[in-house]
Parts: C-alpha cells; sequence; structure tokens
C-alpha cells in the first residue's frame, strides 16, 4: 500500500502526463479509462462506493453494516470477485473498470524497484529471478532456464553494501 499511496500523492494521482481533456466517452478497453477525475479523485470515489455497497449488503450475501476492510477475507474475496465479472455495481463508479486500475496498480507496485514503496525484500524479483538494478548480467541474458546465482539490487543498492542499514 505504500506504493499507492505514494503513486496516489504523486504525479500519477493528480494525472500529470495524461490526456485529461472533453469529450469523455466510454471507448474500447484497449484506450484505457476516459474521465476527467483524476486517479487519486477516482481511488477516493470508487473506495467510498465500495464500502456504501459492503454496507448496504447489496446484491450479496455480505452482512450488511461492515465496511470493505471489516469484511471476512471470504467476504472480500467474495466483494472483488464480483468486481472483477461485472456483477458488483457501485454508484457512480464503473466497478469492474476500477477493478482492473486497482489490479494493475497493484502488479506495478509487486514489481517495482522497492524505492518506490513496494516489492518489499525484493520478493517479487526473487520469485522470477529477475537481477534488479545490477551494473551487469549481459553473460546470463541467453541462458534461458537457468536460475540468475545472485541476488537482485535495487537502484539504492543492496542492504548488505550499506554497513548497518536494512
Amino acid at each position: 500500500m505504500v506504493f499507492l499511496d505514494r503513486q496516489l500523492a504523486g504525479a500519477y494521482g493528480s494525472a500529470e502526463g495524461l490526456y485529461d481533456r472533453a469529450p469523455f466517452i466510454q471507448g474500447v478497453e484497449e484506450q484505457g479509462p476516459q474521465s476527467s477525475k483524476t486517479p487519486a479523485q477516482t481511488y477516493r470515489a470508487a473506495l467510498q462506493a465500495l464500502d456504501q455497497y459492503c454496507r448496504e449488503g447489496r446484491e450479496s450475501g455480505i452482512p450488511r453494516g461492515k465496511r470493505f476492510a471489516e469484511l471476512a477475507p471470504e467476504e472480500q474475496d467474495e466483494v472483488l470477485h464480483g468486481l472483477e465479472g461485472g456483477t458488483v455495481h457501485l454508484s457512480e463508479v464503473d466497478g469492474k473498470q476500477f477493478f482492473t486500475t486497482l489490479l494493475k496498480d497493484m502488479q506495478d507496485g509487486f514489481f517495482a524497484d522497492p524505492i518506490y514503496g513496494g516489492n518489499r525484500d525484493m520478493c517479487a524479483w526473487k520469485m522470477i529471478g529477475f537481477p534488479g538494478a545490477r551494473y551487469d548480467y549481459r553473460d546470463w541474458v541467453s541462458r534461458h532456464n537457468e536460475r540468475y546465482p545472485l541476488p537482485p539490487v535495487s537502484i539504492a543498492g543492496r542492504a548488505d553494501w550499506t554497513p548497518g542499514k536494512r
């Protein structure tokens, strides 16, 4: 969540560099979201609508009166599956489009350099065998299906390179 908080507080959240001129029409999926709202505004509206949906318990078997964060993990999964499949309808927000955006942003954070607040301890890079911001690993580029023997390196370096820091 640190990654997403930082992104929404920065250039991404305020839609810097994104086209934000009318008319806003529902385009095809490849065109991405068309909205006058910034990503930060979209998240605020969607999360508020999601909590409202959960408190009202509409169209589902989830208990009424609970915010999304207060639901049991299984109930949260049910709501998320509904958003993904388009069966959970949020007031004034396209739930399916929000789910797609949320998934993309979480993936970005999971695979980003840890300096940006995600991928703690470079766990995603270790999982896929990515060397990170290592100076040179050209000898390994064409060696498919072989595990890279060295740990990944962040833009900030490795924890064991700086005495007293982790």
